[in-house]
Formats: structure tokens, sequence, C-alpha cells
């Protein structure tokens, strides 16, 4: 999977009540959701985006609670991946389970926003198309890759239950 698209740039510890705040989590519909991501860091975020854009983020975003709603909210939005120094463990997984790209790399303080990249999940390498750099995150493991391209976990086990079906 590849991805291009302008970056929008955050700090470290970007909490899931930050991405989405919990007033708007009385729904799971992903474009409402997505109209209202990052809205406390950022009013007008989600109306200054493009669909295929990227966060980056520093260390360990997503801290906080465990609401699915936070990749739910970032899908929505039309983010194509999400790359930072580091994620909290339980968004790190809500992110594989909603099918949300991500990729953790060492040092982001190269990549600024308004750049624009190009992410390949599948080798873990990043380019700046704006600096001409590369970074390079560890690839997720190729099952992983297949949840994520399945659009997240569920739809990843419906299709591999009717792959059985189909034998």
């Amino acid at each position: 999977m590849k991805f291009k698209g302008k970056v929008w740039k955050f700090k470290d510890d970007v909490n899931t009540d930050e991405i989405i705040p919990a007033r708007y989590l009385s729904t799971t519909d992903p474009k409402e959701l997505g109209d209202h991501c990052m809205e406390d860091i950022d009013p007008q975020f989600s109306k200054k985006i493009s669909r295929g854009d990227i966060i980056v983020a520093g260390k360990n975003f997503g801290c906080g609670s465990s609401r699915e709603h936070a990749q739910i909210s970032i899908k929505g939005a039309g983010i194509s991946c999400v790359i930072a120094e580091s994620f909290a463990r339980i968004f790190l997984r809500n992110a594989i389970n909603m099918g949300l790209p991500i990729l953790e790399i060492k040092d982001i303080r190269g990549i600024k926003e308004g750049d624009y990249l190009e992410v390949d999940l599948n080798t873990g390498s990043i380019l700046s198309l704006t600096e001409h750099k590369g970074y390079k995150a560890k690839p997720l493991p190729k099952f992983i890759q297949e949840i994520i391209r399945s659009g997240g976990l569920l739809k990843w086990i419906r299709k591999r239950g009717m792959a059985r079906c189909a034998r």
C-alpha cells in the first residue's frame, strides 16, 4: 500500500480526547466523527485537510482512553495514515483493528508541516517529496498489512471466513 499526502504535524502526547473530543462520542458515523477530528487542537483541521493527507506526530500518539472513535475519526476525516515516533499501545492495536495505517519512525524533526510525503506501508519507506529526503520505519508484519488492506480486523476475518467456505 502506498500513500501520498500533505503533512499535518502534531506534538508529543496527543491524546484520544484531543483526536476526537468526548462530546462527539454519541455517534460512530465515520464522516461525522471525521468532521470533528483534532478539533480541540485545531478547530479548522477537518476543513483544511484533503483526502489522503498524513498526520505526523511525536511520541505517545493516541494516549488516553481506549475508545476506537479516535481511529474512526482519523479515517473519516480522510487521513491516509499516521506516522509517529511512538504510539500508545492501545491506540496502536485499535488502529490495526480499525484498518488505520500507522508507522513508527525514530525521529520526525526533519518532516515539516506542509511537506508532501510518499509512504510505502509494505516496505516502511517514507520519502519527503518536498525535501527529497528518505526515512525508514519498521514495516508492519505481513498479516497486519493484510488486516489494514482489508479495512480492519472484522473485515479481514469475514474475508478469510468466506475464502475458507469457498474451498
